[in-house]
Formats: structure tokens, sequence, C-alpha cells
């Protein structure tokens, strides 16, 4: 493919980007309980806290320094620098918003093993991968902006009890995803030249695409058809909270 065809067969990617999964879909259009925002913010934390270790371990893997000074301002973004307190913090602000206390998010106790799974698997593509393939990886972000957008847009309508505060994030990711995908992009389409390069590239894209479904996924069967993990055993969350 051409440098366009290329640009469009990874745009049209976002037909399976989980803005389009159900659970999405219901949060968007009002149908979501309160326990399914919870779960969701819950569960999604653990992806949070986790995209800085990511971007940590791409910068690990890669030899360019004019890549990793434009790379590393991602894990500021995330951790905070100077007068921003970073992602994180304004994820834990979504989660008293939505009534989850900072000590339940960081315990990780919601974390379902689907979606910790998942999210495993994303950061060890990326500590495994050649850098710029871990730079591929996040060319999920060219969809981002929308479903921040749909969530300013659809949430204070619908779900009034969420305190405002908890929307900063939304705000804060709406510029720094279209900066961040320039570079990924810009990655892409620099090295994958060749047919298998470019079908590799598209591969590691629906790899992303996978890992964001798989956690919806396991949300729906937990909180939308109230069939945890061991639901047929026990009521408790026995799950494991991660292994060294």
């Amino acid at each position: 493919m051409d440098r366009e065809a290329f640009r469009a067969a990874l745009m049209a990617k976002g037909g399976y980007y989980h803005i389009h999964h159900p659970y999405q879909v219901d949060m968007a259009e009002g149908r979501a309980t309160p326990e399914q925002i919870r779960g969701w913010v819950a569960n999604r934390f653990y992806y949070q806290i986790n995209i800085p270790q990511k971007d940590a371990a791409l910068l690990a893997n890669c030899p360019d320094a004019s890549a990793r000074r434009r790379w590393i301002q991602r894990l500021l973004d995330h951790d905070g620098h100077d007068d921003d307190a970073g992602g994180i913090e304004a994820w834990l602000t979504l989660g008293e918003a939505v009534g989850l206390t900072r000590e339940e998010l960081w315990s990780q106790e919601y974390v379902l093993p689907g979606v910790r799974f998942a999210v495993d698997a994303y950061v060890n593509f990326v500590r495994r991968a050649d850098w710029r393939e871990g730079a591929i990886s996040s060319l999920t972000e060219l969809f981002a902006p929308a479903i921040h957008q749909n969530r300013l847009s659809t949430w204070p309508e619908h779900y009034p009890w969420i305190d405002a505060s908890g929307y900063a994030y939304f705000r804060k990711r709406l510029n720094e995803a279209r900066r961040d995908v320039d570079h990924g992009l810009e990655v892409a389409l620099s090295v994958c030249i060749t047919h298998e390069q470019q079908q590799r590239a598209l591969e590691i894209l629906q790899f992303k695409l996978d890992v964001l479904w798989s956690m919806l996924d396991a949300m729906s069967m937990a909180y939308q058809l109230s069939r945890p993990p061991y639901h047929t055993v026990t009521d408790q969350r026995v799950y494991h909270r991660g292994l060294a």
C-alpha cells in the first residue's frame, strides 16, 4: 500500500474500537447502572496505572534519543509533573466522583481476572517488542478523542449523580491523545513500507483493539449478566491481585 492507503487501512480499524462495545454503548446512552459505572471505573484504573509502566518499557527498548524525548511526555502526562497532577490522579478523582474511595481503587479488589490478563498481555507485549512495534500498539489513540468527547457530551445528562469534578480526566485526554497519536502514526507510516510490515502493523493494532474489547467483555459478564468469576461457587471476590 502507498502511504495514504496504509493510513486509511489503519483508520478503518476504528470500526472495532471499544466505543462500539455494548457496555460502552449502554454507558453513552444512559442505560448503565451506578454499579456498572463504578465497575468500569475501578477496572479501567488498572489499565491507567499500567500505561506509564508500558511507556517506560518502550523507552527502555528505544535506542533513539530524539524518539525518547518525545515519548517521555506520555509518562509525565499520566504520572504528573510540575503543576500537572497527572492522569492517574485525575482518574482517582473520577473514582471519587462515582462513589469509590481511593483506597478501593488502589487495592485493586474489584479488578476482574479477564481485565487483568488483558492489560498484562498489553504491557508484556510492549516489554518484549521492538519499540516501534510498541509505538504502533498505541494507535488506538487514533479513535480515543471521540470516546472522550462522547462521555463529556452524554454523561452529565444521563448520570447527574456523578460529581462534575470527575470529568477532568476526559477533558485532559482530548488534547493529549491527539498529540500522542501524531507520533505513533508517524512511526507507523515511516517504518512500515513493505506488505509484510504493513500487515504486521495492522495485526498489532488489532491486538490492542482485542485488549480493550476483552476488558469490556469481562465487565459485561460481571456487571451486566451477573456472572463474575466463580459466581457458581462463591459471592466473594477471590480473584488474585497480581503476582510478583
